[in-house]
């Protein structure tokens, strides 16, 4: 059973958790991230959905629910071992952005890390990502333009590379 710390409208802690499943009461929220990894010949990770989830076999980087206890950064770390067992460095990593989503109940936190590492190391977590590849950020232009990018990943557009 995986558990949320539940946060107010200011991204206070509010000492409560919350189960994934249940809905979040009126001015609740969670927290979530985005992990872009960035390669030293400029490529950027994307991540394919398995077709179970939503937004199936869409393209996306790797991400989740921070769970209680963790801070953003630790979540980050975890969701990109859990999904392609990848170990990040810390310091390879800086925030580029934090926003509260009220539609979603969430914050979301866009992480950046510039690490590179071939993709033979990766080992996929079939529940999640079926596929995963490096792509240039004119590609993910095109990718997005084609609508195979999970659509709330809009964002990237203004991100700082």
């Amino acid at each position: 059973m995986e558990t949320w710390d539940v946060y107010d409208k200011r991204r206070n802690k509010t000492n409560k958790l919350h189960v994934r499943g249940d809905s979040l009461a009126d001015g609740e929220y969670h927290l979530v991230v985005h992990v872009w990894i960035k390669n030293d010949k400029g490529e950027i990770l994307l991540a394919k959905r398995h077709e179970d989830k939503h937004f199936p076999n869409l393209w996306e980087c790797p991400g989740g629910s921070v769970l209680a206890g963790e801070t953003s950064l630790e979540g980050a770390l975890r969701e990109v071992k859990e999904e392609i067992g990848i170990t990040l460095y810390r310091s390879n990593g800086r925030l580029l952005k934090s926003e509260r989503r009220d539609h979603f109940q969430d914050f979301y936190d866009v992480w950046l890390f510039n690490q590179s590492f071939d993709l033979s190391e990766t080992s996929l977590q079939e529940e999640e990502v079926i596929d995963i590849k490096w792509v240039t950020e004119a590609e993910i232009d095109s990718m997005f333009d084609s609508r195979c990018i999970v659509p709330v990943l809009d964002y990237y557009k203004s991100m700082q590379w």
